[in-house]
């Protein structure tokens, strides 16, 4: 086999073929993809490697020590692999999540758009000095001529109104 002769290669399959399969599956633990694939990682690693031995004991040896390392070798590979998809399926999912959240909040800030027009126009001018054009409770309260209490009080009232119509707009979008 180190002189790179045919026969002597097939001889050595014949030979150990059959023991490394089951040495590989026990060290695999029953996995007979993972034993597939590590034996012929170890075979490729024979042919690359080969030299010449005092005895078979020592042969065995080192055929064993290929075999773990191309049994931890794919193990490793495929753990990495593994990762890999966890990771993408992991970004693909977030980047669709991402995408959804998106369209849901534009949807809700259509509804609340849609919500603030429908209040009177007092309730409107209210929450659009407050919320859109933020200004303080007590600003407010000064350009109306009024207490910041009254202005707190109207304004719970206001959001109390607008969730309900809100509430009341998703649920009549909801599919049964």
């Amino acid at each position: 086999m180190v002189a790179g002769d045919e026969a002597a290669y097939r001889t050595f399959y014949d030979a150990y073929v059959d023991r490394l399969s089951r040495y590989l599956l026990v060290v695999a633990a029953g996995n007979e993809d993972a034993m597939r694939e590590a034996l012929q990682a170890t075979l490729v690693r024979v042919v690359r490697h080969i030299k010449v031995f005092p005895g078979e004991a020592e042969f065995w040896s080192w055929l064993t020590v290929l075999a773990r390392s191309a049994l931890t070798d794919q193990t490793r590979k495929r753990r990495r692999y593994l990762a890999f998809l966890d990771r993408f399926t992991q970004h693909a999912r977030v980047q669709r999540e991402a995408a959804n959240d998106s369209q849901a909040d534009a949807k809700l800030l259509a509804l609340l758009d849609r919500s603030v027009a429908a209040l009177p126009s007092d309730e409107r001018e209210l929450v659009e000095r407050k919320y859109f054009a933020h200004r303080s409770v007590r600003e407010i309260a000064g350009e109306v001529q009024t207490t910041e209490k009254a202005i707190e009080s109207r304004l719970s009232r206001i959001r109390s109104k607008l969730k309900d119509a809100m509430l009341a707009a998703l649920k009549h979008d909801l599919p049964d």
